[in-house]
């Protein structure tokens, strides 16, 4: 586990309002997974939507490969928060090194700088 004096350091380039942002967009995307899931999952809501899932089973598979999307898109934001609450957020899962600002502001769920994230992508 990362101290705080360590955490402290490494979101020193994020400011109050910045992390507050971030963690709002966070929740944001919490709750917008967890609706997703809710209508992925839900009862057909007509007949004609129940005919066109028994005629169409590629329909079928991409219900199932959004949710499985929409599950891991939530697993990594309520992971992100757990790290905000934690004091870690903004650190670099591998380097350790601060996740680059613009990087938290398009992605704040990120886990890896762009240096480690490209590395993780480049293996096999």
């Amino acid at each position: 586990m990362v101290n705080h004096q360590t955490v402290a350091e490494s979101t020193t380039h994020l400011s109050a309002e910045e992390l507050a942002a971030l963690r709002e967009n966070l929740h944001e995307q919490r709750l917008f997974r967890q609706e997703q899931l809710r209508l992925l999952g839900g009862p057909v809501t007509s007949r004609a939507e129940d005919r066109l899932r028994q005629r169409a089973a590629a329909q079928t598979e991409v219900r199932v490969k959004l949710a499985a999307s929409a599950r891991m898109v939530l697993t990594d934001v309520e992971a992100a928060l757990t790290r905000m609450d934690e004091g870690s957020y903004g650190a670099c899962h591998l380097c350790r090194r601060p996740i680059e600002r613009e990087r938290l502001m398009i992605v704040p769920q990120a886990r890896y700088c762009a240096r480690c994230q490209q590395v993780k992508e480049a293996q096999p």
